[in-house]
């Protein structure tokens, strides 16, 4: 059952009245909401997309999650290794406590109660989500032929980045020995992206951009770190806690402005976040 706006705005009124009754509850003291730091902006912002690998299974608040995500308030997030549960809790404490409305989309590609809870004839779903400010259509859910040591896929819907319809894609591939599988992976994947003019793919791709199983997205867009490219330029930013550049925003039909790394204590891989504009076609 998917509850409506005004139905989890209760119930986030509720939890927030719950809180104020039972005081902090974390160890230490610490309050169940923190504050988001200095400089965090106060809006969505429209042009900015984001693609994190949240981790699962992970001993993490979902309202610390929401608070990274206020922190930046990206128009899109893409998110990986999500349980629908999850997610949907992490949209309500963003509506809740910090005033961001998000609509979602699930990109399920296991029911799995071990690791998202439920009973085992009623699991969680495990996959990919996107949060998105503005209204999304046309939502697919594609399960790659070969998922590797575990079942991967991607999804996509149709949405509005910059004040321009985009279709933007989420994607976790197979896992890091597994380079022939995320090969066909890719091109599964390419084949989907390469029939949109403008298009925004976000995802964990556990691979370095030099990889040569990542040469049929090269070969359609762009990462928002210009140091990152097949050839590399420069320091490539890494995005994982192990040094590695996994995490990534391509972009086809848009140009980055600027992006950021923002390494973060709730997961093995860092937020990774872009504003973008539109290429003028010429």
């Amino acid at each position: 059952m998917v509850l409506g706006k005004g139905t989890r705005l209760l119930a986030g009124a509720m939890f927030v009245v719950f809180m104020l009754l039972v005081g902090p509850s974390a160890p230490g003291g610490a309050l169940f909401v923190r504050s988001l730091p200095i400089g965090a902006v106060k809006a969505v912002v429209p042009n900015r997309v984001m693609t994190w690998n949240i981790c699962n299974p992970c001993d993490v608040s979902n309202i610390d999650r929401a608070a990274e995500i206020a922190t930046y308030a990206p128009q899109v997030i893409g998110l990986q290794e999500a349980c629908a549960r999850d997610v949907e809790r992490i949209r309500d404490y963003l509506e809740v406590f910090y005033g961001l409305d998000y609509h979602v989309q699930y990109g399920t590609v296991l029911q799995d109660w071990g690791r998202c809870g439920g009973v085992p004839w009623s699991p969680g779903g495990f996959g990919q989500a996107i949060l998105s400010a503005a209204p999304m259509t046309d939502r697919v859910n594609v399960e790659y032929p070969d998922g590797g040591s575990e079942d991967r896929g991607y999804m996509a819907v149709t949405t509005t980045v910059g004040g321009r319809s985009v279709r933007v894609f989420n994607t976790h591939l197979a896992q890091r020995q597994q380079e022939t599988i995320r090969a066909g992976q890719t091109r599964v994947l390419a084949a989907a992206v390469a029939r949109h003019d403008r298009a925004i793919v976000l995802g964990d791709f556990n691979a370095v951009p030099e990889s040569p199983e990542l040469s049929p997205i090269w070969a359609l867009a762009t990462d928002t770190d210009p140091e990152c490219r097949p050839v590399p330029t420069g320091p490539c930013e890494p995005t994982t806690d192990w040094h590695s550049k996994f995490d990534y925003v391509f972009l086809r039909g848009f140009a980055a402005r600027e992006h950021r790394v923002r390494p973060t204590p709730y997961s093995d891989h860092h937020m990774l976040h872009t504003d973008v504009e539109p290429k003028v076609r010429r």
